[in-house]
Order: structure tokens, then C-alpha cells, then sequence
């Protein structure tokens, strides 16, 4: 089992966080506003979890889950990051969150701001293309002829395979697509960034699952 840090644990996180510790694993969670905040989840966790400050999160996790809005990804501590497995669910959607300089003058690609913060961590972009409801519902066991893939993408081979046998842990597979540049396969508005959503597109419902083969397609295309 494997200690995962949380920073940020808002729907994507604390999906992830239910998802780990009923997997076994332990979970450390933060968020921006401090542990005390994070009373009533770490309590519905259970005796896996723990609440704590980004700082502690990352000393914390061998995993590190990074689930925040992007225009805060400076508040993520690099120093405390660098040479850990980091997982990057971040989307750029400027309507919803706010527009990044960064990205906008074309300086910083969306899917390598996160990267270019942590230069010292080993960053897998993950989680990124799953509505938070979806990925509670999806989960199914190894080997299921219903289970969905999620893609991901990271320069470090060796954080690849770990983040992907934590994908296996908590009911998916993961498909691997190579560097983390190859993220732009499953970027915002994409088809594989949309798999998971029935065709009338509604979030509503459970999800649809996606196995590797149609994932595959979906990349491709």
C-alpha cells in the first residue's frame, strides 16, 4: 500500500482520496485553507486519512495528487515536491477559473505549467479527463470486461508505473501515451477528454466506461 498526499481536496480530490482509502491505501489530505477545514472528510475516510498542510501532504505522499484550480498551481510546494511521483489532474478552463499569464501569452503550454513549476518533481498527468461523479461510479475490478482505461502521460518512465499500478488499485487501467507533451492527446475538448459522458453529453448520469481499445481510438482521433 502506498501513502498518497492530497493538495487540494475538492471534488477530484476527495474522490480520489474515498477511492484510495477504501482501496487500503493511506491518504494525507490539504487544501488551502488549513486541516481543520478537512474535519468532516477525514472523518467520513476514515482511519486511513489524515488532514494536514500542502507542505505535510507532500513530505507525506509517495504519491502526491495535485487537484487545485491552475491559477494556483504557484502555491504548490516545489521544494517539498522535488524527486516525488506527482499527479497532475489539472484542466485550463479560463471561463470557470480565471485566464494564467502564462499560458495565455504562449509562453507555458496548459498541460506543462505544472511541470515547469515542480522542475524538480516527476510529473504524470492523470485524472484529467473523468468527471469526479464518473470516477466514483466507474471503478470496477481487474480484468472486468467494463473497465474504463485512463490515459496518462509523464517524461518519467519509472513515475508512469507508478502512478499507473495506483490507477489499477483503485479500479481502472491506465493507458499509457508516453511523454508528458503527449497529454495534448487528451486535453480539453478532445474526444478521449470526453469519453466518459453519454452521448447526449449529460454529467447527470453514472458514466459510460471506456475500455482501452476504445480509448485508444479516442486518442488517435
Amino acid at each position: 500500500m502506498t501513502t498518497i498526499g492530497f493538495i487540494g481536496s475538492g471534488n477530484i480530490g476527495g474522490t480520489l482520496a474515498r477511492l484510495a482509502a477504501d482501496a487500503g491505501h493511506d491518504v494525507v489530505l490539504s487544501n488551502s485553507r488549513g486541516p481543520a477545514t478537512l474535519r468532516e472528510l477525514i472523518t467520513a475516510l476514515g482511519p486511513h486519512a489524515r488532514a494536514a498542510t500542502p507542505d505535510e501532504a507532500a513530505t507525506a505522499g509517495e504519491i502526491v495528487v495535485v487537484s487545485i484550480p491552475v491559477r494556483a498551481y504557484r502555491q504548490v510546494p516545489a521544494a517539498a515536491l522535488r524527486g516525488r511521483v506527482v499527479i497532475d489532474t489539472l484542466n485550463y478552463d479560463p471561463a470557470r477559473q480565471g485566464r494564467v499569464p502564462e499560458i495565455e501569452a504562449a509562453g507555458i503550454p496548459a498541460p506543462l505549467l505544472l511541470q515547469s513549476h515542480l522542475s524538480g518533481a516527476r510529473v504524470v498527468k492523470a485524472f484529467s479527463t473523468v468527471y469526479f461523479k464518473h470516477l466514483a461510479a466507474l471503478r470496477r475490478p481487474a480484468g472486468g470486461p467494463d473497465r474504463s482505461a485512463l490515459p496518462i502521460a509523464g517524461d518519467d518512465p519509472g513515475a508512469r508505473q507508478a502512478v499507473a499500478a495506483l490507477i489499477d488499485s483503485l479500479g481502472f487501467d491506465a493507458y499509457d501515451v508516453g511523454p508528458l507533451a503527449e497529454s495534448r492527446r487528451f486535453a480539453p475538448g478532445t474526444p478521449a477528454q470526453l469519453a466518459h459522458l453519454d452521448p447526449a453529453g449529460l454529467l447527470a448520469t453514472p458514466g459510460r466506461p471506456v475500455p482501452a481499445d476504445e480509448l485508444a481510438r479516442l486518442l488517435a482521433a
